[in-house]
């Protein structure tokens, strides 16, 4: 396969009509090469318009929804970043070239060390692997500049929220199923948040993420 050309119609064709324009997160697409962070036995699919299955349940963003999100998130060259489902890293390469430094926090502990060493592969230094629960966000190196979550939830966890720092930006699919938002959590004061619906889109549940509350009549 001719993987450049393939990834050049990956922007062209998947990305940009997706509105998204930044060329800094273009380029990033163009740089990483996602064929080398996907199973080996999907390496053909690498390019697929659709989530992914990476194994242990988990799933690989589309990589519109990938782009779409570095793209909303605005990120800074000096922000601290947490990847809350860190997958197999690709996500966190991307946000690596754009930012300072990228934290990811997987809970299956195979898939954080293939993204560890996917990103040793990739000559990505500034990106570290922390096996976890996403749901609980990353205490320890809080606050962060930006969080992305790969999982949806039925709301933003507190927990996430609450390692923003002022001024950062969260980013996660919440919702219930038929319709899921896009949504961005911006953190304006100590205990003051905004959130801004972007476009629907639908993702598997994070794993552990809190359930919705029953309604009761």
């Amino acid at each position: 396969m001719d993987w450049e050309h393939a990834r050049y119609l990956l922007v062209e064709q998947q990305i940009r009509p997706w509105d998204v324009l930044d060329q800094k997160v273009l380029d990033r697409v163009l740089t990483v090469k996602r064929e080398d962070f996907v199973p080996a036995d999907k390496r053909a699919l690498a390019f697929v318009d659709s989530e992914l299955p990476i194994g242990h349940d988990a799933t690989m963003l589309a990589p519109k929804v990938e782009a779409r999100f570095l793209q909303e998130v605005e990120l800074q060259p000096a922000d601290k970043v947490l990847i809350a489902g860190a997958g197999t890293g690709y996500l966190m390469a991307l946000a690596a070239g754009l930012a300072a430094n990228v934290y990811g926090i997987e809970i299956e502990p195979a898939l954080a060390s293939q993204a560890e060493a996917n990103l040793a592969a990739a000559g990505v230094r500034n990106a570290r692997v922390i096996v976890g629960d996403a749901v609980h966000g990353l205490t320890e190196q809080a606050p962060f500049d930006v969080i992305i979550a790969t999982g949806s939830f039925a709301s933003v966890p507190a927990t996430l929220k609450d390692q923003l720092a002022v001024g950062g930006r969260l980013i996660a699919i919440v919702g219930e199923l038929p319709i899921m938002s896009a949504t961005l959590v911006k953190r304006v004061d100590h205990g003051a948040f905004s959130e801004e619906k972007l476009f629907e889109y639908n993702l598997p549940r994070m794993k552990n993420a809190p359930v919705a509350p029953a309604f009761h009549f």
